[in-house]
């Protein structure tokens, strides 16, 4: 396996290609964007190792976000080679109109929900039409959570990471002696994946996420390849301290509605992240809604129309604290 920095100025830094082949076939785990600077640098890592995109068989991607799946339909339309994504994920990679127009359509019924203006929804449409593609459109197969493939001398283990996008998926192997996993976005080594904007068709997105999480600390990899940026030496580790991360960001939305009074998801976006700008004017009250909505399930928070308030008790458990964390339980 080698692993295959593309560039991306938009999102989490440098993505990451996963190429296999040392053996009959050649597969690559996730593609990078779809932008002609990354399709020269795809194809020149290729052509420095004898290959190019018509020897491609299989690609693997992680998830249906543009900077993972962009080059799949050009490797296909050049050699035929099979794409496979989970079959959360499987419409849109593959441009079910249907399935785009009810992620579109979710998307603006959320954006009234949470209270975004309507001159920042604009801009936000503007923004997301400025990156759509017309590249080609890939015919797609769909996988399931636990699918093994074999190819070569390895075997991957496809695990649904669901939080960050419905079907997002990592891929278990052995690799060099270590036991290791191809994260995607569900471990990155910088960032902590947005939940709740990223992909508006999860529900509960925070706890599936959390989910995905524990499952990555109880198996203790030995080494994470993630999506974008360089591997994780301590998977269970980086895993613990976002599920940290995401008890402390809870805590901070029970502090703006104690502070605040009842107040909609972009006040608590306002109040956690400042002024948004570009494709965050989404993940921001995407993120705020989802540690909304995972309190309001825990019965802490109460929704009232589209405001959020503490619920009853609450504000005093908070003042008890005396400024210390409050523990939330998952």
């Amino acid at each position: 396996m080698e692993r295959i920095s593309l560039s991306n100025s938009a999102f989490e830094g440098d993505n990451n290609a996963y190429l296999f082949a040392d053996g009959s076939e050649t597969v690559l785990i996730d593609t990078g964007d779809w932008m002609t600077t990354t399709r020269e640098q795809l194809e020149a890592a290729l052509s420095d190792r004898g290959l190019e995109f018509a020897d491609i068989d299989r690609v693997f991607l992680t998830h249906w976000h543009h900077d993972h799946c962009g080059l799949a339909g050009e490797i296909q339309a050049e050699s035929g080679a099979e794409v496979l994504v989970h079959a959360a994920d499987a419409p849109l990679v593959g441009g079910d109109d249907d399935a785009w127009d009810a992620m579109n359509e979710r998307q603006q019924r959320y954006f009234a929900e949470w209270g975004m203006p309507d001159d920042r929804q604009a801009a936000l449409l503007e923004y997301m039409a400025d990156g759509e593609t017309t590249v080609e459109t890939p015919t797609v197969t769909a996988f399931e959570d636990g699918d093994t493939f074999s190819f070569n001398d390895t075997e991957l283990e496809a695990v649904h990471t669901s939080g960050h996008a419905a079907g997002l998926s990592m891929f278990e192997a052995d690799h060099d002696g270590e036991r290791v996993v191809f994260s995607g976005d569900a471990l990155l080594p910088v960032y902590t994946p947005n939940v709740g904007g990223a992909d508006v068709r999860v529900d509960r997105p925070l706890a599936k996420y959390l989910r995905a999480l524990q499952r990555i600390v109880d198996t203790d990899y030995d080494r994470a390849w993630p999506g974008h940026r360089d591997p994780i030496d301590d998977p269970a580790d980086r895993a613990q301290h976002i599920i940290d991360h995401h008890r402390e960001r809870s805590w901070r939305v029970l502090d703006a509605l104690d502070r605040k009074g009842p107040c909609d998801t972009w006040t608590v976006s306002a109040d956690l992240f400042g002024d948004l700008d570009g494709i965050h004017v989404l993940h921001g009250p995407g993120e705020a809604y989802a540690h909304l909505e995972h309190l309001e399930r825990a019965g802490t928070v109460v929704r009232e129309g589209t405001e959020y308030r503490l619920a009853d008790g609450v504000a005093e458990e908070l003042a008890a604290t005396d400024g210390e964390r409050w523990d939330l339980e998952y």
